[in-house]
Formats: C-alpha cells, structure tokens, sequence
C-alpha cells in the first residue's frame, strides 16, 4: 500500500495512560505470591496507543484527552509530542492523577490489566465541546472506552455531523452499552468484547457470523471482530469474511488491538478498501504482539507494507 501524497487526517479522543508492567512467568492465582522477571514504565492507554499507531502508520494525527497534574503527565505528552502527534488539545487536570495501568504479561505474552481511570475519567462532553475542531477537520476518529460513556456520545454526534468517519474500539466492554455508542462507522471489538456485547461465545464460525451480525443490527455499519491467531472476522451489507491472521511469535498483545485499530483507520482513510485496511490492521498487530511494551511496539508503516510483501 503505497503512501498518498496528503496524509490521512485523524483524531484520537480517548484515553493517556503510564502502564506499570510486570513480566512473569505466570499469572498468580488467587492468594499466591509470583515473583516478577522485570518492572518497566511505558507509556499508554488505549487512546494513546492508538494515536501512536495511525501516527506510525503515516497519518497526520491528533489526540484530545486528559492528564493529570502528576509526576507522569509531562513524560505522557512529551511521548506523544516524539512521534509527531499534535498535542495541544492534550489537558491537564488540577489535583488528580494520570490513568495508570497495571499490567501483568506471562511468559506465552498473555497480558492481564486492571486499570486507573485517573484523569480520563474527567475527559467531558464540554470538553470536546470546547475542542470539537479537532474532530471536525478529521477524515476519522477513533475512539475507545476508557473515557466517559457521555463523552463518546458526544463525540460521535459531533462527527456524525460534521461527516466524520468513527472507528469505535469498544474496550473495556460495557456490561451494559447504549445503542447508541453503537451506530458507528466501525466497530471493532475483539472476541471477548464482542460476546459481553453480544452475549454469543464465539467458538465456531457459526457463532462468529451471529455475533457479526448482532452487532450489525445494532446500528454498526461495519463490523471486525479480531480473533487473535484465528484472524478477523469482517461483517457489512456483503456479509461476513474472514480474513486471516499473519503468523509471528508472540512476546506482548498489550499494544496489538491499539495497533490494529490505527492502522486500519489509515489504511481504510486512504484506499476506502476496508478489506485491505483490515490486513494492514492484522499485520500491524502481528507487529505490536511480537515485541514487549505498548507504544515501543507498535510497528512503523514501513514494517508493515515489508511484513504483507513477505507473506504475497
């Protein structure tokens, strides 16, 4: 996929995060001690990750959140800021903390994550109110679900009138959603995401298809479901298609949904083909899960185009 001219314009509203990550050689259990391998502080958060990652893959890209006015916002914007993303809708907030995540990796690069909303959790409808410029001189934006339910409502009405495509990682999934969050461009959960939503376990291509569907019917004009080493299941008014995973070891999937997710809005923001947006989004995911971290893994375009040219 060669670059056009013009890079795609995209907006990130979302989530910035300081992930405290700790490797193991497995998750404890309940009540159990596990001594860990190593400790490091990377940045993250889902928006942020994702920000990184259509930044990564060519785009011109702008990220509207929160921080805190802690030790960590300054690192967390100055991050941002060295892979030519357009910080200046970033807003720090007065005595309260930056998100945080704890995030425990195993040794097959299985991740578990608790997080510390922090300063996301004050990222508010005024907010992007004030700042719906951002949004509006998008070609997409691209949203999460570590920011308030309010706020993403929000932001998908400003851009639905403004034009603007939406992108909707629904992650964390909700126990309980509002359709509404729903009727976006795209939506494109992961396999679990897409059964809390659905309520249909997705262990046959049967249940896949069903669940491709719920969530269509609910007001998504497309839907991918990311199914780790099985693929993505792409579902539209053609129907569903899956479309294959690309094969590399696994060290870390911290970063692959973030990764895909930005790769895929540049990619389908370019070409308007959302089948080989897909595959650029699968190969940027394959990127992201075979190295350690959350941004520092997340592949560049280049990268990207060599890993698809590898596998024709």
């Amino acid at each position: 996929m060669s670059k056009l001219t013009s890079p795609a314009k995209i907006a990130v509203v979302g989530s910035i995060n300081m992930d405290l990550v700790l490797r193991c050689s497995q998750f404890p259990k309940p009540g159990e001690t596990v001594v860990a391998l190593s400790f490091d502080e990377v940045p993250g958060g889902k928006g942020a990750n994702q920000a990184v990652a259509a930044a990564r893959a060519g785009a011109s890209v702008a990220m509207l959140g929160r921080v805190g006015d802690d030790a960590f916002a300054n690192r967390l914007i100055r991050g941002l800021s060295n892979y030519e993303i357009d910080c200046e809708n970033i807003l720090v907030t007065p005595d309260c903390e930056s998100g945080l995540a704890m995030i425990t990796v195993d040794q097959a690069g299985q991740n578990s994550i608790i997080a510390v909303e922090g300063a996301n959790g004050r990222l508010s409808p005024e907010d992007v109110r004030k700042h719906r410029q951002v949004i509006e001189s998008s070609q997409t934006v691209l949203l999460q679900l570590e920011i308030p339910t309010k706020t993403v409502l929000e932001v998908i009405q400003i851009a639905r009138a403004a034009n603007v495509r939406v992108i909707l990682d629904p992650a964390p999934a909700p126990h309980r959603c509002p359709q509404k969050i729903l009727q976006v461009d795209l939506i494109c959960p992961n396999e679990h995401e897409a059964e809390e939503l659905t309520g249909i376990s997705l262990d046959s291509p049967e249940q896949i298809l069903a669940a491709g569907q719920a969530l269509y019917q609910q007001g998504a004009r497309h839907v991918v479901i990311t199914l780790g080493s099985r693929g993505s299941f792409l579902f539209d008014d053609q129907g569903g298609r899956l479309i294959p995973a690309l094969v590399t070891d696994s060290v870390d999937t911290t970063a692959a949904g973030d990764a895909f997710a930005g790769a895929l809005a540049v990619s389908w923001a370019e070409q308007g083909n959302l089948e080989q947006a897909v595959r650029f989004g699968n190969a940027a995911g394959a990127i992201a899960a075979s190295k350690k971290g959350a941004q520092p893994s997340i592949g560049s375009r280049q990268g990207i185009e060599c890993l698809l040219e590898s596998i024709k």
